[in-house]
């Protein structure tokens, strides 16, 4: 396969008709729970239950570790809501939970922290400036990039007493010790840290809400190669396969939502420029 394939229809049937173990990434956000009506039928989201609602994102997630490469990793940004009595109701780790119990290895929460979060007319809590992006591994051993998302180090690393502190390095390349103070590589670039700061970003189409470039970019490279496909089960506005088309992945994304599917075209036609790598299945 080359280039890009939106496949039109709901993701759960757009799934099981993919080859098994042909995706190595897959980077994706679904519709949050009782937020936005999308006015297509079989859209996820609207289900009765949060409990309902989470049963559905496993079945999809079942599906995508069946077309995960055995060392291939999934990236889910989840949000919360609220529920009956102003109660939070905890969606990001029910969902996470349940992925777990279905196969998946949870492998890390990371903090997504909006410097710029949505306004919120309340007296009683803060306004919430954060959600959540969990990475899950089909495997115990699965395809990490470490340096391809590496850190600038902006400041000198304080002395400490390796010994009494216990450490050890995550990775062989990371952070080292040396003669008692703790020093960085030769490039001073350190491990990417679970807390990524990234602004939210109007997008100007029909879609309500699009994933920040910055913020799956390190998802994209520390997940993938080039030449690797990269899956969002909940294409949207396309902006997973924006990017993957930016660093030289191929991409498959599925979209119950034909404007939206029209949107990621004209998307990644701009970008390009070159409309012979775009293919759209209808599926």
């Amino acid at each position: 396969m080359k280039g890009i394939q939106i496949i039109i229809g709901d993701c759960l049937e757009s799934l099981r008709g993919m080859q098994e173990k042909s995706v190595q990434c897959c980077v994706t956000s679904p519709p949050y729970f009782g937020l936005r009506d999308y006015g297509v039928d079989g859209q996820i989201g609207l289900e009765e239950t949060p409990e309902a609602f989470i049963g559905k994102l496993v079945d999809v997630f079942r599906e995508v570790r069946r077309v995960l490469a055995d060392d291939g990793t999934l990236w889910v940004n989840l949000g919360d809501s609220y529920g009956k009595g102003k109660q939070l109701i905890g969606i990001p780790w029910k969902a996470a939970f349940s992925l777990q119990s279905d196969g998946w290895i949870l492998r890390q929460d990371i903090i997504w922290h909006k410097p710029n979060p949505m306004p919120e007319s309340v007296r009683d809590r803060c306004t919430k400036a954060h959600e959540y992006i969990f990475l899950l591994s089909k495997s115990q051993r699965y395809f990490y990039d470490v340096d391809a998302v590496k850190e600038p180090a902006k400041t000198a690393p304080a002395t400490r007493n390796k010994a009494a502190e216990g450490y050890q390095a995550d990775y062989p390349n990371g952070d080292r010790f040396s003669s008692g103070e703790r020093t960085w590589g030769a490039d001073r670039m350190k491990n990417r840290r679970s807390v990524w700061t990234v602004a939210t970003k109007p997008f100007k189409g029909a879609h309500f809400a699009t994933f920040p470039p910055d913020l799956i970019e390190p998802c994209i490279l520390a997940g993938s190669r080039q030449g690797d496909t990269v899956l969002d089960p909940f294409n949207g506005a396309g902006t997973t396969g924006v990017i993957s088309l930016k660093y030289g992945r191929k991409y498959i994304g599925c979209e119950l939502n034909p404007e939206y599917a029209d949107i990621t075209m004209e998307r990644i036609k701009n970008v390009t420029q070159n409309q012979d790598r775009l293919i759209l299945f209808d599926g």
